[in-house]
């Protein structure tokens, strides 16, 4: 006790000393100018973050295919990055990025496709969010800024190197459009190949590119069937629908959410409140035959489709039949020791069989087998023009 009382009756009297070195204090400076009154930003942020937008609108996402799919796990791919990564997303639309497939300038014989992200946005490409589609979101912080969106311009298709695009009459559509567009079929080059030959030269036998498990349009085709434009248009009497011009991605796959369904979780799955509105249908529901006629009607056309596909293999399949629905998703069943080791075409363990010659046509069928399969809707989005692509290509070989 006698050593701490010590220490703090020194500290006192060195305060004392320190205090009476100090000289008389001096007369009190003018008062400042008032500062420019701030934003209440608690009050704006409260327009959009509050439980009837924001925190709803994140729980809706929080169920959608953007958020808990793969979108984004091949986003630090270049070639990939514009639809898998919010970065490379936002860096197309800024660099107003074409569609186009050219000559290498280093190298005559080789091809570029120009519709990459720049090397610049695939450091942290990041994940698909709010700001994806919403890019002018907490620019201004107000409660307007979920529009404009980041892009509702025509979409050049890729897969076509820029010679046809996707354009809808609602054009929020073209947002989505932007990624949902099937990718393109090149050759060993790079090149993109001639489309046409497919139809003017139907008997010829495709050479066109090579031809391995993975070749195709991938996943991306809903954009291109409900638009009616991109498909390998045998024969003619092509027409759209008018969920084309009438209807928008958003007015279904947004519509007011029932369960699961609905808002921005982009899932469309047992609500019909989009299509039950005004100048729409009235009584719409997964029992109607308005639907189920037109699914039907169109499975069944792409199951004939896919026999006669497969009929080319003489006993063995074309196409791989995916274990999981029993379906034909588009894949050539052919060997690829990482993603397909059990396919039986080239494959070692069945003395590597060489795959059947396709022709022109026959190729073609395939990626139109392809383009409406993995539309998904199974004729919803556009049943006018995918049921006449169906009947045209199977009378076409």
């Amino acid at each position: 006790m006698k050593i701490i009382f010590k220490l703090l009756t020194l500290l006192s009297f060195a305060g004392i000393i320190l205090a009476s070195c100090e000289g008389p204090a001096g007369p009190a400076g003018a008062d400042g100018k008032d500062g420019k009154d701030g934003t209440d930003a608690n009050e704006t942020c409260k327009l959009c973050h509050n439980s009837s937008v924001v925190l709803t609108k994140a729980i809706e996402y929080e169920h959608s295919l953007h958020f808990t799919g793969e979108a984004f796990e091949e986003g630090t791919r270049n070639s990939c990055a514009p639809c898998h990564s919010h970065q490379g997303f936002l860096d197309v639309i800024k660099n107003n990025t074409p569609a186009t497939i050219v000559v290498n300038p280093s190298d005559p014989t080789k091809y570029i496709n120009n519709y990459v992200a720049t090397a610049s946005a695939l450091p942290l490409p990041g994940s698909i969010s709010c700001f994806t589609c919403h890019s002018s979101l907490h620019k201004n912080f107000e409660s307007t800024e979920f529009l404009p969106l980041a892009t509702t311009a025509p979409v050049s298709m890729t897969m076509w190197g820029g010679a046809k695009s996707i354009n809808f009459e609602n054009t929020s559509s073209n947002l989505c459009a932007k990624c949902h567009q099937p990718r393109p079929i090149t050759a060993s080059s790079g090149a993109l190949i001639n489309y046409s030959k497919l139809i003017s030269e139907p008997a010829v036998a495709y050479n066109l590119s090579s031809i391995s498990y993975r070749t195709g349009v991938h996943y991306g085709t809903h954009g291109a069937m409900a638009a009616g434009v991109g498909g390998i248009e045998f024969g003619s009497g092509y027409e759209n629908s008018e969920h084309t011009e009438e209807a928008s991605c958003n007015s279904c796959h947004m519509a007011t959410p029932s369960g699961l369904a609905g808002g921005h979780s982009f899932n469309v799955a047992g609500n019909f409140a989009g299509c039950n509105t005004t100048d729409c249908h009235s009584s719409m529901s997964a029992t109607s035959s308005l639907l189920t006629n037109v699914q039907t009607d169109v499975a069944t056309k792409l199951n004939e489709l896919a026999a006669k596909i497969n009929a080319i293999g003489n006993g063995h399949d074309i196409l791989e039949k995916d274990p999981e629905d029993g379906q034909y998703h588009g894949y050539f069943d052919i060997y690829d020791s990482g993603s397909n080791s059990d396919g039986y075409w080239k494959n070692p363990d069945f003395g590597t069989p060489a795959f059947p010659a396709l022709t022109n046509a026959q190729f073609g069928a395939v990626l139109n087998y392809q383009l409406v399969f993995r539309d998904a809707s199974k004729g919803v989005h556009n049943y006018k023009y995918i049921k006449k692509l169906l009947e045209n290509t199977l009378t076409a070989f």
